[in-house]
């Protein structure tokens, strides 16, 4: 499409995935659409995610009858519902996958929040996901906790595609990096193939900035002599952060150890930009795109922010501008009262809590439909008899 900005991002070497999933978009044609029109090349999805597609939609209500009527539980359900649209998905990407040799064409789907501090039961997990679909181009996310480092590792280790999610910061973020590492060293240790295996990493953004920014507006407005620092760090330790992982990350799969893998065709653990809706109406909303893009790198995008890149995105190589500046910027943050290890650690932990919020209301919202689904050929039956029907129960167990 003539002048469509999003275009012309894989000549940067940015792919763009959309952070959406709901069966009416695949059902309509439009995510095939998106792909077709827009270079849209992966799908991402998480427990708020389906909470608003299902939960905030009828797309899902006839399936969810269907399969109450079976006998199905509210787990059985969701489990169902969201592995038909992590399939079908898979489906439409899979061209995508293939012109570009795996390296695109993804979609992901989250191992469930409960068990981000429990790496057993995540590796479980993520291993019945992985057969569930059983798609070649599905990635299972992983949240970047000290309990999913070592899930990471041996779920890469058996060629199972992970997306790490929920990373905010630069020292889990290496730890991430090396996990992924270490599971394909196990692989070529087997004699098993690597070129097979991907994942990304994702590193989430604005919600840094969103908590940090009213703590330096503070220290702006009421101590003078710190107040060019903090105006400098204000609504940027986000992008800093980003800038300073994919020196980090360049470090990593540009060096010796590495090497050896790439040379038995492993492919580097691109770095995924996550959260990438700006917050604050005060800025661009643009923000977390623009000053992102680079070499193997993914952004993850709002229908909502692809719609504004499509109309009005400025392509341009950034990710590596002024990275010198992010590192010391952000080496500077004690300066103006901020711990950035226990600001990320905080996100980190805030994350679980709002994908297990999130994932207790869909499961409250598929329970109040399976029990509706279950009652209603029941309350049917009722009605008959009490209006003297004396022929027998219908077949009110069936669709009509």
């Amino acid at each position: 499409m003539k002048g469509n900005a999003l275009l012309k991002l894989e000549s940067f070497g940015q792919s763009i995935w959309m952070d959406f999933i709901r069966r009416g978009t695949i059902s309509s044609g439009e995510l095939k659409q998106l792909i077709e029109e827009d270079g849209l090349v992966g799908v991402t999805s998480n427990p708020s995610i389906f909470e608003k597609a299902i939960a905030g939609s009828h797309d899902y209500d006839d399936a969810i009858r269907e399969l109450a009527l079976e006998g199905k539980n509210a787990d059985e359900i969701y489990a169902a519902l969201t592995v038909e649209d992590i399939q079908r998905t898979a489906d439409l990407f899979r061209p995508v996958y293939d012109r570009f040799e795996g390296t695109d064409g993804f979609v992901s789907l989250e191992v469930s929040p409960y068990l981000a501090r429990d790496t057993d039961k995540t590796i479980a997990e993520a291993r019945r996901l992985w057969v569930a679909v059983a798609r070649p181009n599905v990635m299972i996310k992983v949240p970047a906790t000290l309990e999913g480092l070592p899930a990471i590792q041996q779920l890469i280790g058996e060629g199972i595609n992970v997306n790490i999610t929920l990373l905010f910061g630069l020292p889990r973020y290496q730890q991430v990096a090396e996990a992924y590492i270490a599971g394909l060293e196990t692989r070529a240790a087997q004699g098993k193939a690597l070129k097979s295996v991907a994942s990304v990493a994702s590193f989430f953004l604005s919600r840094i900035d969103v908590l940090l920014d009213p703590t330096l507006e503070k220290t702006m407005a009421r101590d003078k002599s710190k107040a060019d620092l903090a105006a400098t760090l204000h609504g940027e330790v986000a992008i800093f952060s980003a800038k300073a992982a994919y020196q980090i990350y360049k470090e990593i799969f540009d060096g010796e150890r590495f090497g050896k893998l790439k040379a038995q065709g492993a492919r580097t653990q691109r770095l995924l930009w996550a959260s990438t809706s700006t917050k604050n109406p005060a800025y661009s909303d643009l923000k977390y795109v623009e000053a992102l893009i680079g070499l193997e790198t993914v952004d993850t995008i709002r229908l909502e922010t692809l719609a504004a890149y499509r109309h009005h995105g400025k392509p341009a190589a950034r990710l590596t501008h002024d990275a010198a500046k992010a590192y010391e910027a952000l080496g500077r943050l004690g300066e103006v009262g901020i711990d950035l290890g226990a600001v990320t650690q905080q996100l980190e932990d805030e994350g679980i809590q709002k994908f297990v919020e999130a994932f207790d209301r869909l499961m409250n919202t598929i329970e109040e439909k399976r029990v509706a689904a279950v009652r209603e050929p029941v309350d049917a039956e009722a009605v008959d008899h009490n209006a003297g029907n004396l022929a027998g129960p219908t077949l009110s167990g069936k669709h009509r």
